[in-house]
């Protein structure tokens, strides 16, 4: 992937050191356009950074995950749909505020993490990361979680009902809710894998205000009974198929 131009890969010990060229500047040098700029943390294969890309070209749309062999698939189709508002950062989350600076984000999506049952700290959805997402995103960010675990749903929406913040939309069985929206059309590979399962997609969609005070929860969850298929297979054909 070093070759591809759709790709930025910058290790730690260099972000320690000077600051990502782009930080602040995706829409003047990399997408040359005045576009809201979407996340997609954890983007895996990237299948929903590149279908989101296609279905809403009036946005740009970024990929984060740091395994490379995952990442290829979606920087690689991208490339061959000639898709100029997708592109991907090779990095651990953790650290995308070296990437992107304050204000810059419009929305953030969070699809399929693992709901780290044990590590409150190592959710996506935690205080710890809000903190983060607030910074980066705009006066008036979204966060979109998308997720097979009810755990990490439950989870979620008592984050978000403890720190009063707005829900636009939610549902406990997204197929199953009469919402028609064109993200519906979009499904991962392990999404049609937990589908195809018999377990509910949930969605939540809700605010991200730029506030200091954030209230972890403190509740009991039941967790998750069921284990995830294994994460070896390939959604995209290759090139040459």
């Amino acid at each position: 992937m070093a070759s591809y131009s759709n790709v930025f890969q910058y290790p730690f010990e260099k972000l320690k050191n000077e600051i990502f060229p782009l930080k602040g500047q995706w829409n003047e040098k990399y997408f040359r356009n005045e576009n809201p700029i979407v996340l997609e943390l954890g983007c895996g294969k990237g299948e929903y950074t590149v279908e989101l890309a296609k279905l809403f070209p009036e946005k740009n749309f970024i990929g984060i995950d740091i395994k490379g062999a995952r990442m290829w698939s979606g920087a690689t189709e991208a490339i061959r749909q000639n898709l100029n508002n997708a592109a991907f950062v090779r990095t651990h989350i953790e650290l995308i505020h070296h990437f992107f600076a304050e204000n810059e984000i419009s929305e953030i999506w969070i699809t399929f993490p693992d709901p780290q049952m044990n590590k409150a700290n190592k959710r996506l959805t935690s205080t710890r990361f809000m903190r983060e997402y607030c910074r980066l995103l705009n006066e008036n960010g979204i966060v979109h979680l998308k997720t097979d675990s009810n755990f990490l749903y439950t989870y979620t929406k008592e984050m978000i009902r403890i720190n009063q913040l707005e829900v636009y939309f939610e549902a406990a069985d997204l197929y199953g809710s009469e919402w028609q929206d064109p993200i519906l059309e979009i499904q991962t590979f392990y999404e049609q894998q937990w589908r195809a399962r018999g377990l509910n997609i949930k969605y939540i969609k809700f605010s991200c205000p730029k506030k200091d005070d954030w209230t972890e929860p403190d509740i009991k969850i039941e967790k998750d009974d069921y284990r995830s298929f294994g994460r070896n297979a390939n959604f995209y054909k290759s090139i040459d198929e």
